[in-house]
């Protein structure tokens, strides 16, 4: 590995310098801009480039096309919150008890004495942004929304940050700017409350007069814009934002801070709400799928990247920028609304040829599209090495000569720019708490109990009262459990996955691995 890095460093050398001794004498200039564009629910199955037959993606597939196609990349976790902390991190999830999905009102769970992402490249000369959904918490405890919030994402080494608390079906429905609510009227001051709502307070579930999309389920609190969300609000209605107008918004603060950053090295953590309900395409795209608001807000989605992509090469900077683009979990119809995802879905499928879905140990909840593009550095190609988004952190450190690592974060640079089909080992995924190992061609499920399908969400979770083990080169779609007749394969697999999560499985899942 030290020979292959030492020849990718004399390779890159006419851009930027690899050696650490060499980056403070060399023009910030030459290093390339990063950024990762990070969807929300998208499946395995839902990109044209990845086998999608019944929605087109043209943009996303034109990454594709010039860049690393990876078929094997995972996201750490099949939900939200646990993802995006791994992908800042660098670390596993499960190793943070508070990594889970999270309130609107729940503190930041990343420590701001913690080694994260942005931080490292701001520490290797570049500017840091988020824009977009955020969802890992804010404050400390407790968070008044009229002030400005002093622990965030600027703490844990965004230099500009531009997003939503949480997400689109939680409440406060508002914009922060570094802390800062956009356009709040301090004679309408917000109040948010997860527990109990406010005095006269309509709500989904007692005036569902009052909602244009019906909830199915637990979205059926404080209504903002004829739709029921998640939590009770009260105020703040100058700043509340306007649903269908969310994907354009977002686009235009990514692109405005590509212009006015465009004349030194930047980070920019572009966190797209789409396709997470509630699904609200801009009128422009509305039935433009045939598939409901789902399909419509991917296809909004795609046209979001073509014009940021645009937007880079319009400032001539496309060509000295790494673009990494993935999701954060696998795919869901009904996510909590009634909006025809299951009704209109036709032969679409959104996790291909995967089982499961979010919330499922099972590969669609965690195999998502992963893509990596840098014009006329990178190699096109389709890659199946094992990947993992938390690999980004070590992988970007080696590629600006930089020692600073994080626990669980693998070097798999040369992967990453298609130079190599070698990616990790093994990897640990989870999905509620619940953790499985795979590693090279295997997946190792123990045995869990619980339901063995949500039927809220029509998604299996991949739980069994035994062990599960299923060959992915020859069974994609995990039809045949083999752990009785490969003893050998599931032994190995089990001490190795002892040894990761050893006392700390037994202690949350409460069972004995045999």
């Amino acid at each position: 590995m030290q020979i292959l890095k030492g020849f990718l460093c004399v390779m890159m050398a006419g851009l930027f310098a690899c050696h650490p001794s060499q980056k403070k004498e060399e023009s910030t200039s030459t290093k390339p801009n990063v950024v990762v564009i990070y969807l929300d629910d998208l499946g395995y199955g839902d990109l044209s480039s990845y086998g999608a037959t019944e929605l087109s993606t043209p943009n996303i597939d034109a990454l594709a096309k010039g860049g690393v196609k990876f078929t094997n990349a995972y996201a750490s976790s099949a939900t939200c919150t646990p993802s995006r902390y791994a992908l800042l991190t660098g670390v596993y999830p499960w190793k943070n008890k508070n990594a889970k999905i999270l309130p609107g009102t729940a503190p930041l769970i990343i420590d701001t004495a913690q080694v994260t992402l942005p931080k490292m490249l701001r520490s290797q000369g570049y500017q840091t942004a988020l824009v977009g959904k955020w969802h890992l918490g804010l404050g400390t405890g407790y968070v008044d929304w009229n002030e400005p919030i002093s622990v965030g994402p600027n703490q844990v080494g965004f230099d500009y940050a531009y997003y939503m608390a949480a997400t689109q079906d939680r409440v406060p429905t508002v914009y922060l700017e570094n802390g800062v609510v956009e356009g709040l009227d301090k004679n309408d001051p917000i109040e948010v409350d997860y527990k109990s709502n406010f005095n006269n307070q309509p709500t989904g579930k007692n005036n569902p007069e009052l909602c244009d999309m019906k909830w199915h389920h637990g979205h059926n609190a404080t209504i903002v814009n004829g739709i029921p969300r998640i939590g009770f609000m009260k105020g703040g209605e100058a700043a509340k934002w306007k649903d269908e107008d969310m994907a354009d918004h977002f686009l235009a603060k990514a692109q405005s801070y590509v212009k006015a950053h465009k004349e030194a090295p930047f980070f920019l953590y572009y966190a797209m709400q789409q396709p997470h309900v509630p699904r609200t395409p801009h009128p422009r795209f509305k039935g433009k799928s045939g598939m409901g608001p789902r399909g419509d807000v991917i296809l909004e989605a795609d046209w979001c990247i073509g014009q940021f992509i645009k937007t880079l090469e319009e400032e001539g900077i496309l060509d000295n920028t790494l673009i990494v683009f993935s999701s954060d979990n696998g795919p869901v119809l009904n996510d909590g609304y009634y909006d025809d995802a299951v009704e209109k879905l036709g032969k679409h499928k959104p996790a291909g040829k995967l089982r499961g879905g979010k919330y499922s140990l099972f590969e669609a909840g965690t195999r998502v599209p992963f893509i990596t593009y840098w014009k006329d550095n990178i190699k096109p190609g389709v890659s199946d090495a094992l990947v993992c988004q938390m690999d980004l952190f070590a992988s970007l450190a080696t590629l600006l000569g930089t020692e600073e690592l994080s626990t669980d974060s693998e070097d798999i640079l040369p992967a990453l720019l298609g130079e190599s089909k070698t990616g990790r080992k093994s990897l640990i995924i989870e999905a509620t708490t619940r953790t499985a190992l795979r590693k090279g061609d295997w997946l190792m499920i123990p045995p869990y109990d619980g339901v063995t399908v949500n039927e809220e969400v029509n998604i299996e979770l991949g739980n069994s009262k035994s062990y599960q083990l299923y060959n992915l080169k020859h069974d994609i779609g995990q039809e045949h459990n083999l752990a009785d007749s490969e003893k050998e394969v599931l032994a190995d697999m089990v001490e190795e996955f002892k040894g990761i999560r050893g006392a700390d499985y037994s202690k949350t899942q409460k069972l004995e691995l045999q």
